[in-house]
This record gives C-alpha cells, structure tokens and sequence, in this order.
C-alpha cells in the first residue's frame, strides 16, 4: 500500500509578547477555539503580507487582534513546526518579538477573523502556566530573560 502524497506549504508569520505601558509585568495574550473546541490561551500572532516586514506583520497583528498598538522593541527568536491540513503539510515559522503598547485599549472587537474569544493582561509570571503550547511558553521564558 502506498503512502499518501502530501503537498508541502511553506507559511510565516508573526507577532508576539507585549508589554503594558501601565505595568511592564504584565503581557497581552488572546484566546482562541483550538481544532478540539476548546479556548486556547496563545500569543498574538498571524500570517505576512506580501511586501511586509517580519516586525510590521507583527505590530499588525496584535492590532488586529488586541487593539493595541505596539513598538517593536527586540526579536525574541522564532519557533517552526508543521502540521497537516487535508492533503497538505503546512511548514510554518513564526517569528515572536518583544514589544511594548503605546496606545489602544485592549480588545478583541477589532479582529477581522472572528476567531479571538478573549483577550486579557497576563503577569508574567502567569505565562508558563496559561500559554497552550509548550512552543510558546518556551518563547515567554526566552523573553522573561530578555527582560531581567
């Protein structure tokens, strides 16, 4: 029996962990409906655009999906995985940078995808225990060290 052909796509993306400009402790996160139907606490992110940069992509992201508006303080690194969607294998890189909030309210009313439940202000010493994934809260423990 023959294993099933798989079309592979390459995608990139960007966002990451931003800081209040009230209170530098605490991180901006938003939730989501993961395939299994359950919220999922991740960090705000989303696919590039043509022509963007990687930090660009990012601010624009968690505009969108938090309102806030951020500068873009330092690249934290990235993380890549894959995963199938159909007869597809997604390889997907997402680069996560450090960022502070210089306006906006946090909301999740300005998402054009619909798809962030919530939003809320995490301390950081919340991260490892709130983020879904162990990618992620790797991300949040590289930034912590950034941060001290």
């Amino acid at each position: 029996m023959s294993q099933p052909r798989f079309r592979t796509q390459n995608e990139v993306s960007a966002g990451g962990l931003v800081l209040s400009q009230d209170n530098p402790r605490l991180i901006a996160l938003i939730s989501h409906r993961n395939r299994g139907g359950h919220e999922d606490w991740v960090i705000p992110k989303g696919h590039r655009e043509r022509g963007e940069s990687l930090e660009l992509t990012a601010a624009r992201e968690v505009r969108e999906e938090t309102g806030l508006e951020v500068e873009v303080l330092d690249k934290i690194g990235e993380i890549s995985y894959s995963f199938r969607m159909k007869n597809v294998r997604i390889q997907k890189t997402v680069h996560h940078f450090l960022m502070r909030q210089v306006a906006g309210e946090l909301s999740a009313d300005n998402d054009p995808t619909g798809e962030v439940l919530r939003v809320g202000w995490f301390d950081l010493d919340e991260l490892d225990s709130t983020l879904a994934h162990e990618n992620e809260r790797s991300v949040a423990a590289q930034a912590l060290e950034m941060l001290r």
